[in-house]
């Protein structure tokens, strides 16, 4: 029995609806296929290249699309002329899908083909939102700040 059922866990839980999507991701990962192989190399702290050897494939017979965390890598196979006959067919053609589930604030930065490898640049993004802020410490004590309500911040900048 290779199947887990995690729907119990999410009867009473609002808002794990992703954690449910990685989930099955991550399961339905181990049955892909091994086509075509790639490499997923760290070149910074926050910094990744995912290469993908798609001989054969030119820039219009790939889509890149990351969508909702997770990184999909499509080629359609070129339609060649048959000219002759092969005694060997050791190049795959055939037409992929690859899935890569990428953490919270990946983004891709670019992709590049080159010599039959493709070559997609990730970064993480932190939002300033979520860096760590240094906070200045004063002698005495804090004075509260005034609360300005948007009506008056409307009043101040039409003042300006």
């Amino acid at each position: 029995m290779n199947t887990l059922d995690f729907s119990p866990l999410f009867r009473t839980a609002i808002g794990f609806d992703r954690l449910a999507r990685q989930l099955e991701t991550a399961r339905s990962a181990g049955e892909a296929q091994g086509y075509p192989p790639y490499n997923i190399e760290k070149t910074a702290e926050d910094s990744y290249v995912l290469t993908m050897a798609v001989a054969g494939f030119g820039p219009g017979d790939i889509d890149v699309v990351a969508q909702d965390n997770v990184l999909t890598v499509a080629g359609r196979a070129p339609q060649a002329p048959e000219t002759g006959r092969f005694l060997h067919r050791g190049i795959a053609g055939r037409a992929f899908e690859r899935r890569f589930v990428l953490a919270d604030h990946i983004v891709v930065e670019g992709a590049t083909l080159e010599n039959g490898l493709l070559q997609l640049a990730l970064k993480r993004v932190v939002p300033d939102a979520l860096k760590p802020r240094q906070i200045p410490v004063q002698a005495g004590r804090p004075q509260p700040q005034p609360q300005i309500t948007a009506n008056e911040q409307d009043a101040q900048a039409r003042a300006a």
